[in-house]
C-alpha cells in the first residue's frame, strides 16, 4: 500500500465554465464551445450533456438541436481559457507546496501529511470558486490513478458535494465494481475493447488481474496501472514538466487559400507563435520545417501536399532568425493554382539556453542582447498582440473561422466588461 496522498482538482466544463464567468445570465443554460473554424462540439455543459449531444458531434448536424433547445454556442477562445487556467493553477499553488499542471484543466496536488481530505478538497473547491470563479471537483486517493478514478465519482455523483476520498479501501472497492474499464486512466479504447473480449468490464476485475499476465499480455504500463488500482503508487508528482522535443503551430483555415501572400502571412503567424512558446519554455531550436497542403477530401481540386526543413547555424529562439529560414522554407514548397486548407511550422533539434555554442562572429553579448529584446517583445505582446512582425497580418486569427468569439475579458484592456 501507498504512504502517499494525491489529489486531483479538475475544473467542471472548464471551457463553457470560463464562457460563463462574465455572462451569468448563462448560468443553468446549455452552453457549447467549439473547435478551431467552428467545426466541431469540444465542450458542453451539463444541460447539452443531458441532451444527449456527444462531444465531437460536427456543429452543422445539430444546428436544428441547438436552436430548438437555445444552445448558446461560442467559439474556442483559448487566450480566454489559458489565462483562466493560470489563475485557477496560481491558487492552487497556495493551497500545496507540490502541484503538477496535469492539463489545462487539471493538476494533481501532493496532500500528504494533511488530515480530515474530505473537509480539505471543499476547501480546495470554495477557494478556487471565491478566487476564480470556476466550479472544480476533487478526487483523493493514495496514486494518481485512484485519484483520477476518484475524480470520476466527484463528477458523476451528485452527492458526493465534488469530492470524493478513496483512501478507505472498502469504499474503493465499491467504487471500482462500478466504474467501467474504460473510465480507468490509461486505458485506451483499444485496450477497453481488448480487455471486453476477455470478460473484464469494470475497474475491480482490471485490479483483480494478476500484474504478470497484465505485463505480459499487454505491456509495462497495464501492469503500472493494476498496481495503482490497487493501492500501489507507481507514478511520482512531476512539478517541472518534461521539455518538449518538438513545437508545432498548424490550423486549418476557415476558407481554402490560392493566393500567395495570405498564406505567406499565414506561415509568418505560426512561426511568431511557435518561437514565443519556445522562449516560454526557456529552450533554442536548431531545425525549422514549414508544410502545408490542400484538403484530401475535395476531389474536385488539385492535390498538394509539402514540406521543407533547414537547419539554423546557431541554435536560437529569436523570432527574426527563424521567421527569415521559415520564409525560405516556404517559398521552396508554394506552388500557384492549389487551394490550401491548411499549413503550419514545427520547430524541433532543441537545447536549453545555457548550452548555445555560439558563432565566432556572433558572440554571446550579441545573443544576449536579442535575448532582451525578444523578452520585451513578449512582455508588450502579453495578451494584446501590439507588436507584430511584417510578414504577419495585423488582425489575429484572420484565418480561421470564428463566428461565435467572446471577448478576450482578461487580457485586452478594450473587452473588460463593462458595469452600467
Amino acid at each position: 500500500m501507498s504512504d502517499k496522498t494525491f489529489a486531483l482538482v479538475d475544473c467542471n466544463n472548464f471551457y463553457c465554465s470560463c464562457e460563463r464567468l462574465f455572462r451569468p445570465d448563462l448560468k443553468n443554460r446549455p452552453v457549447a464551445v467549439l473547435s478551431n473554424n467552428d467545426g466541431c462540439i469540444i465542450a458542453r455543459s451539463q444541460e447539452v450533456k443531458d441532451l444527449g449531444i456527444k462531444m465531437g458531434t460536427p456543429y452543422f448536424k445539430v444546428r436544428d438541436l441547438i436552436r430548438q433547445h437555445d444552445i448558446q454556442i461560442f467559439s474556442s477562445n483559448y487566450s480566454l481559457y489559458g489565462d483562466i487556467s493560470q489563475r485557477v493553477m496560481q491558487t492552487l499553488e497556495e493551497l500545496t507546496p507540490h502541484v503538477e499542471i496535469y492539463s489545462i484543466d487539471e493538476a494533481f496536488l501532493d496532500l500528504g501529511g494533511f488530515d480530515d481530505l474530505t473537509g480539505y478538497g471543499q476547501r480546495i473547491r470554495r477557494r478556487v470558486y471565491r478566487h476564480v470563479g470556476v466550479p472544480v471537483s476533487v478526487g483523493i486517493a493514495p496514486t494518481k490513478t485512484l485519484a483520477k478514478l476518484a475524480n470520476y465519482a466527484a463528477k458523476k455523483f451528485s452527492r458526493t458535494g465534488g469530492v470524493v476520498d478513496l483512501s478507505d479501501p472498502l469504499r474503493r472497492k465499491r467504487l471500482l465494481a462500478i466504474t467501467p474499464v474504460s473510465e480507468v486512466w490509461g486505458v485506451g479504447r483499444r485496450h477497453s475493447l481488448s480487455l471486453n473480449e476477455l470478460g473484464i468490464t469494470t475497474a475491480l476485475q482490471l485490479a483483480e488481474m494478476h500484474v504478470k499476465f497484465a505485463r505480459k499480455r499487454y505491456s509495462v504500463v497495464m501492469e503500472r496501472t493494476v498496481r495503482e488500482l490497487n493501492g500501489e503508487s507507481c507514478i511520482d508528482l512531476e512539478e517541472l514538466a518534461p521539455a518538449r522535443k518538438q513545437i508545432v503551430c498548424s490550423r486549418s483555415f476557415g476558407e481554402k487559400i490560392s493566393a500567395y501572400q495570405p498564406l505567406r502571412q499565414a506561415i509568418c503567424e505560426f512561426t511568431a507563435r511557435a518561437t514565443e512558446k519556445l522562449r516560454r519554455e526557456q529552450q533554442r531550436a536548431t531545425v525549422v520545417t514549414v508544410f502545408i497542403r490542400t484538403s484530401p477530401f475535395r476531389p474536385g481540386d488539385a492535390y498538394d501536399s509539402n514540406a521543407a526543413t533547414g537547419t539554423l547555424v546557431q541554435a536560437s529562439s529569436d523570432t527574426r532568425e527563424i521567421l527569415q529560414l521559415a520564409m525560405q522554407l516556404f517559398d521552396r514548397i508554394w506552388k500557384a493554382g492549389y487551394r490550401y486548407a491548411k499549413g503550419g511550422v514545427m520547430l524541433g533539434g532543441f537545447c536549453r539556453e545555457d548550452q548555445v555554442q555560439y558563432r565566432l562572429f556572433h558572440p554571446q553579448r550579441q545573443s544576449e542582447q536579442d535575448d532582451r529584446l525578444m523578452r520585451t517583445l513578449d512582455t508588450i505582446n502579453q495578451g494584446s498582440g501590439s507588436v507584430w512582425f511584417g510578414g504577419q497580418q495585423a488582425r489575429k486569427d484572420w484565418f480561421m473561422t470564428r463566428e461565435n468569439l467572446s471577448p478576450a475579458y482578461t487580457t485586452r484592456w478594450d473587452s473588460l466588461p463593462r458595469i452600467g
